[in-house]
């Protein structure tokens, strides 16, 4: 079999599949959605580049941006309440089938906790099944930080949630699926990376990845083939 072809056949009989949030199981980034709502969105627009360019460790990145945001309780029940979640076309359809099949399904991001939930609501997927950052706030509403402890606030951190899953329920086949270098990272401990390119292509991701797909219909299609050799 060929990387690719190996890819395919742990995604087909998975017992575990982790999605990444921003960019991929939605098709905006929630930090730089958030920061456009609260007025501060050239500024970290540009932090965000920096981070990009491997300027700055994924922690430091984050504090900078969020120092520069400091959004309080009341605006992120505003941003919550006005800005619409754009789910990423075939994601609802694709969870369904993996729930279907019994496949544990969480969603793995680098991205704010309080933002992730609803999408996870949205989908079907148990809030616990959801490992992001956590922001802190002062008893009057105020920005307070970020829970420096949570796995998925450091480099590195989407593996470490990754291995404590498998750790934890014993799975077996378990892959990631993301548009980042920290989703490709995560592989191993994940037993398979697949790229996604369907709302940003990231070609050093594109590069890293054995399957590399631009849209959630070709995963929905590859699982329906093997349900059509099942039925055989």
């Amino acid at each position: 079999m060929s990387p690719q072809q190996t890819v395919q056949e742990l995604f087909r009989t998975a017992d575990c599949v982790c999605f990444d949030v921003d960019s991929t199981v939605i098709q905006d980034e929630g930090i730089d959605e958030l920061a456009k709502f609260c007025g501060r969105g050239e500024e970290v627009k540009k932090l965000t580049a920096e981070a990009m360019g491997g300027n700055m460790t994924f922690q430091e990145a984050l504090k900078k941006r969020l120092d520069i945001i400091r959004p309080n309780v009341s605006q992120i029940k505003e941003f919550l309440d006005t800005f619409p979640i754009h789910l990423t076309p075939g994601i609802p359809e694709l969870v369904k089938i993996l729930h279907e099949r019994g496949v544990d399904v969480y969603l793995v991001s680098g991205g704010f906790r309080s933002l992730i939930e609803p999408v996870a609501l949205k989908l079907g997927i148990p809030t616990r099944n959801v490992y992001a950052n956590r922001l802190k706030f002062f008893f009057n509403g105020e920005y307070a930080g970020f829970d420096e402890n949570e796995p998925t606030s450091r480099s590195g951190g989407k593996g470490m949630v990754i291995r404590r899953l498998k750790e934890q329920h014993g799975y077996q086949r378990l892959v990631m699926i993301g548009d980042g270098a920290t989703d490709a990272e995560a592989s191993p401990p994940a037993d398979a990376f697949i790229g996604f390119g369907g709302n940003v292509v990231r070609e050093e991701v594109k590069r890293r990845a054995a399957w590399y797909v631009t849209s959630f219909q070709e995963l929905i299609s590859s699982l329906a083939i093997q349900t059509s050799f099942d039925m055989n």
